[in-house]
């Protein structure tokens, strides 16, 4: 049922006023929110609203209602809003944060589903079915905005609340999404939709060109960002039922609400005018290109079609086809001659041809002769200069050929010019495919080049090495016989460099013992400028042994321990020694040398023709342990000794006849007596110290077998603890025996009675130097 005329006058009066977004959550029903507001066609009928969910926040205020932005520059001038918090708070300025919840307020499973998410909250959901007998597609426009487009935060990369428009045959079951980011399956999001967060020094932009903007406090709607006004588009089948359900739900938690805004109107039949053409999806059209819209739908015979650009009624176009030749957003209204009209709207971009350069490339001449072999694509770099947005297609040797893209030069990567400066085509395309055609001339370079010899030692004494290219092309440039930050690049043959095929890069080993040639290519400034050659010569080097980490025992100073070159190969005495501690030369030339200090010291040996092989021996300190305290932990249910010692080395330790371990704690220990062991793992020494755990047996046995017949402490070291007393009692308090000193125990009677299996209670009085301290606690006989 429509709204009078009236009404809508009164409300657009009421607003009018303002310069932000007004809502109402009572003005219209759900039915009249889709059938009368939403549906801008007569031509979609039996219209029905199936099912509605929102907040319930006890009053007169809904998650969903109707909203116009009149008096506004809000880009949709009104329609039906759908939040994840109260509607109240949709409305501009944005000064708050909107950030509601209600009780039972759940997520939507279908949503979760289509977006591949989960953990859904405050879903508002309208649902309602329509039929159309005339369109094979309809479309709608609308807005998303959120809170969570959150300035100088990096959270905003990372989470957004969701929504969809889910559309399917009334009949089935799976739903299609159509609330997309324009000619992609991307659903529209916080994350999706953004120009790179300000302030958060790492979020990208991404799908910038359909985000509308970050709102600042006098926004006319209540939230920080917003897309741009976008188009949901759905394909169907005429005189078919479907169901439609439009639903935004918070994502994870109920912080920070979103809502999206459908344009009044705006839900109607689509007339396909084909994708966008935008630079974003890499399609935009080229300079001086045309191209022709064209849409038809049943019943156009007697149709009109009236076309604007940019909203804007291009008066003498009334045909069926437009040609287009400059940017712009293209609609069409099309009204098929019975009943319907058809609306179509499509994007057009357009881009520049690339901006090239012509350029010379130089190649060298082996034979002298004005011709040679090129790789075409050396010149990439000064045709594009530099732009790696840009790509060198192909090469042609006529200029019709390279502008139709017909006959490319078939081996461009070993060209052999068939004129003297000759002249080829490079084609270069950008990423629309729109291209420019740039001119290279191959010309030739006849230098001389003479290199040094690369000599490097030979680490196995067998006529080979590893080299390393780049040190090589380093070595050929410090040489300055040619020109400064030339490019080197090295080939095992000649026919390689004159081909530029398997060059030489990275780590490499000699083929032929103790020396071979290299060819080498020089360049300047991409174009080749001399080809030569280098021999590499390997040289025989001393062999040592591993560097070596050593240990000086403190302890045993001053004697003195033994420092070996560890040379491996030859007659030691065919070398020349240099020993160096902590960088200062000791000068002494000898295979070993006596120190009785620590410190790092290394050797240098040197082989008569030269190459000379170093060794690190690093001597650290060590020292025989100091023990410091012993600490006990007794009368406990975790008995245990913690050794706290001093010293340089490295210490493990042991109790008794036991097994030496790294910790110093033993724990879960029997009372008693024990001796402890210090050790330094590296041999400087064992010492020895003695304790005892003081403690009392959880159970005795009087039974008269000689095996535990009597209770008593445990573990009383006589030098430092006194038992002045220990009193036994009944599980009621009756004092049933009274020990006196370390050694004393009960046989568990009271009176010459044998007192029955239970447990019993003890508290031992024991002095600890000047101090006297209680222990109490309980232990079983068992009879």
């Amino acid at each position: 049922m429509k709204k009078s005329l009236f009404l809508i006058s009164f409300l657009a009066t009421f607003v009018s006023w303002s310069q932000n977004v007004q809502v109402d959550a009572q003005l219209y029903s759900p039915q009249e929110l889709i059938e009368d507001v939403l549906i801008g066609s007569d031509c979609i009928y039996d219209v029905v609203v199936t099912n509605v969910v929102g907040g319930n926040f006890n009053g007169t205020d809904e998650s969903y209602g109707y909203f116009d932005a009149s008096g506004s520059n809000f880009p949709l001038a009104n329609g039906i809003v759908l939040s994840t918090g109260r509607l109240q708070n949709v409305e501009g300025p944005n000064d708050s944060l909107s950030d509601d919840d209600a009780p039972g307020w759940v997520g939507d499973d279908d949503l979760e589903r289509i977006l591949n998410e989960s953990q859904t909250i405050n879903a508002t959901i309208l649902e309602f079915d329509f039929t159309s007998a005339e369109a094979s597609q309809i479309s709608f426009r609308f807005l998303f905005a959120s809170e969570e487009y959150q300035e100088g935060n990096n959270n905003t990369c990372r989470f957004s609340d969701l929504f969809g428009f889910l559309i399917r045959q009334a009949n089935e079951q799976e739903y299609d999404n159509i609330a997309l980011i324009p000619d992609t399956t991307t659903p529209i999001k916080v994350t999706t939709v953004h120009s790179g967060i300000p302030g958060s020094g790492g979020c990208a932009p991404i799908n910038e060109d359909y985000f509308g903007s970050w709102n600042g406090i006098n926004a006319p709607i209540n939230f920080n960002g917003q897309t741009k006004v976008l188009r949901a588009v759905a394909d169907i089948i005429p005189n078919v039922r479907y169901h439609v359900k439009l639903v935004i739900a918070d994502h994870i938690n109920y912080r920070y609400d979103s809502a999206v805004f459908l344009e009044a109107g705006s839900f109607r039949l689509s007339a396909d005018l084909g994708p966008n053409r935008l630079n974003a999806n890499n399609n935009a059209l080229c300079e001086n290109e045309t191209l022709t819209l064209t849409s038809s739908v049943p019943g156009t015979g007697n149709g009109t079609y009236t076309w604007f650009r940019d909203g804007v009624q291009l008066i003498d176009e009334t045909n069926p086809t437009l040609d287009v030749s400059t940017p712009g957003t293209y609609s069409l209204e099309l009204f098929n001659g019975i009943n319907c009209t058809f609306f179509g709207e499509v994007v057009i971009e357009y881009s520049s041809n690339p901006i090239v350069a012509n350029t010379t490339l130089i190649n060298c001449d082996v034979d002298l002769d004005g011709y040679s072999t090129y790789d075409l694509y050396d010149a990439t770099n000064a045709i594009t200069s530099g732009d790696s947005l840009l790509n060198v297609v192909d090469f042609f040797e006529l200029f019709i050929d390279a502008n139709q893209n017909n006959n490319p030069i078939t081996n461009p990567n070993s060209y052999n010019n068939t004129s003297i400066l000759q002249t080829v085509y490079a084609r270069v395309e950008n990423s629309n495919s729109c291209y420019s055609i740039a001119e290279v001339v191959l010309d030739v370079a006849n230098n001389q080049v003479v290199l040094d010899d690369y000599e490097i030692c030979d680490e196995n004494n067998d006529g080979y090495a590893i080299f390393n290219a780049t040190d090589i092309e380093n070595f050929i440039q410090s040489q300055n016989t040619i020109p400064a930050e030339s490019g080197i690049a090295l080939y095992s043959s000649q026919d390689d460099m004159i081909n530029q095929t398997n060059p030489i890069i990275g780590m490499f080993e000699n083929n032929m013992p103790n020396e071979e040639t290299l060819y080498v290519q020089i360049t300047n400034n991409g174009n080749c400028y001399a080809y030569s050659n280098i021999d590499l010569v390997v040289n025989p080097t001393p062999q040592l042994e591993p560097d070596e980490n050593l240990y000086y025992c403190l302890n045993s100073f001053p004697s003195t321990i033994l420092l070996d070159a560890g040379v491996t190969n030859g007659n030691s005495n065919n070398f020349s020694y240099e020993w160096f501690r902590n960088g200062t030369n000791l000068n002494i030339n000898n295979s070993q040398i006596s120190v009785n200090e620590i410190g790092n010291y290394m050797v240098t040996v040197t082989h008569p023709q030269g190459c000379s092989h170093s060794r690190l021996i690093y001597v650290d300190a060590s020292n025989e342990a100091t023990i410091t305290n012993i600490i006990v932990q007794e009368a406990s249910n975790n008995n245990s000794i913690t050794v706290e010692v001093n010293g340089e080395g490295n210490y493990e330790y042991a109790l008794d006849n036991g097994v030496y371990q790294g910790s110093n704690t033993f724990s879960f220990l029997s009372p008693g007596f024990y001796s402890v062991y210090v050790r330094d793992k590296n041999g400087c020494g064992i010492i020895q110290d003695e304790t005892a755990i003081l403690g009392f047996p959880k159970f005795f046995t009087p039974n008269g077998d000689g095996n535990n017949d009597t209770w008593h402490i445990i573990g009383v070291d006589t030098q430092i603890d006194q038992v002045e007393s220990v009193h036994i009692y009944n599980r009621y308090g009756k004092l049933l025996k009274v020990l006196n000193g370390d050694t004393a125990g009960w046989d568990g009677t009271f009176i010459g009675a044998k007192m029955p299996s239970n447990d019993y209670w003890y508290l031992a009085n024991i002095k600890r130097g000047n101090e006297t301290f209680q222990l109490t606690g309980h232990f079983s006989l068992k009879r």
